[in-house]
């Protein structure tokens, strides 16, 4: 009965607007369509602020969950003028943009999805199933405003995304501490708060609890930095990547380059060995899963784990290189080389080791950061060709 009588529900509404709504011919932009309309006045106002009104305005299909005029006067006094002045134009474009899923979604079409990923790049949470149409927490009062370049829903509700970075939203839940030690230890906050975005499986203090007595201790010790900051690393991946998809990809490489396993089951996901246990934390510059068991990467690497980490660090290093910023190539291909040669990789022979070493020695004594970067890459294309003949060997 319920399902009954939200499909009539949203059939009347799709019914009136039909109804009501001009021809195809007649139909105009979603800008055009929200201005003309009266009752999104503050809507028009911050896209305009924002300088998204062409974007509003152009041929890419967009759906709009336009909060009305009465939406924006429940938030706190003063939010709206705050989102409105100079200094806060990229704050109001998050905010706005969290309102606007690609493509042209009708109400019908929405009904049997669970989530929509927004232009924001976070997700919005539907739930059309119950007595009342939700969008996150707002409610579904009108629907299937067509308009040439797609389609605006109105809802009753300002939708917020989440603003705070990954150290900070970690920070304020209470349950990370460990980590965030390891991550400040590790000197990784500033990566991890920058625009990413990132997904990162995040033991909590439990997790950490469970170590061997003394493995935390020494782990933040200075001498054990690199050790640490692969250990962090291996449990970050590059992208949002929710629950769902990462169940489907099965596997996700991390930013040390190598890959952990997904899986589910009865219990729930589970990362390598351990088990999601919250999942889709998010934040504003990515996704966090809390897991309840640190990852711990293998003492070696496989040969095809290590030619992704080598092509994983050509595609970093590359852009960086020819932007100017030598130094910065030059980390890039220093840590990986430096990651295999500590880890090592299996099988291995002592050329390959000692390919590896030199080509360090090498950089290090390059004149320039120039010159060391290309020290580096000649190393890096030589060691990946080796590695590709072991694999090609019967």
């Amino acid at each position: 009965m319920k399902m009954q009588s939200l499909t009539t529900c949203l059939l009347s509404l799709i019914c009136l607007f039909v109804s009501n709504s001009p021809s195809v011919a007649q139909q105009k932009s979603i800008a055009a369509t929200a201005i003309e309309a009266g009752n999104f006045n503050t809507l028009v106002a911050a896209a305009k602020a924002a300088g998204l009104v062409e974007a509003l305005s152009a041929g890419q299909q967009l759906t709009l969950f336009a909060p009305s005029d009465d939406a924006f006067a429940k938030l706190p006094a003063g939010t709206v003028e705050t989102l409105l002045l100079p200094e806060n134009k990229d704050k109001l474009a998050a905010v706005l943009t969290y309102h606007v899923v690609p493509g042209r979604i009708l109400a019908a079409d929405a009904y049997g999805l669970n989530s929509a990923a927004t232009l924001n790049g976070q997700r919005l949470d539907l739930n059309l199933r119950g007595d009342f149409a939700k969008i996150n927490h707002a409610s579904l009062t009108t629907a299937d405003i067509q308009c040439t370049n797609g389609v605006i829903h109105v809802i009753d509700e300002v939708l917020l995304p989440a603003d705070k970075s990954i150290p900070v939203a970690a920070t304020e839940a209470g349950i990370f501490n460990t980590l965030v030690a390891a991550v400040g230890a590790a000197d990784l906050g500033g990566v991890l708060s920058g625009p990413g975005p990132f997904t990162v499986f995040a033991p909590t203090d439990d997790a950490f609890a469970k170590l061997p007595a003394g493995t935390v201790d020494s782990l933040l010790e200075p001498g054990n930095q690199q050790k640490l900051i692969d250990i962090l690393k291996y449990h970050v991946v590059a992208g949002r990547v929710y629950d769902d998809q990462a169940v489907k990809a099965r596997a996700a490489t991390t930013l040390l380059g190598r890959s952990v396993k997904i899986g589910f089951s009865a219990s729930g996901i589970s990362v390598n060995d351990a088990t999601v246990i919250s999942k889709n934390i998010e934040t504003s510059n990515g996704v966090v899963h809390a897991i309840d068991t640190v990852l711990i990467p293998d003492s070696a690497v496989s040969t095809g784990e290590a030619l992704g980490m080598l092509t994983s660090a050509i595609h970093q290093g590359v852009p960086a290189f020819n932007a100017g910023d030598h130094r910065r190539c030059c980390d890039i291909y220093r840590s990986t080389m430096k990651t295999l040669m500590d880890t090592g990789i299996t099988p291995t022979d002592a050329h390959t080791s000692s390919l590896i070493s030199n080509t360090i020695v090498q950089a290090d004594q390059a004149i320039d950061d120039t010159s060391r970067a290309w020290a580096l890459r000649a190393g890096i294309d030589n060691l990946k060709n080796r590695l590709h003949n072991m694999q090609m060997q019967p």
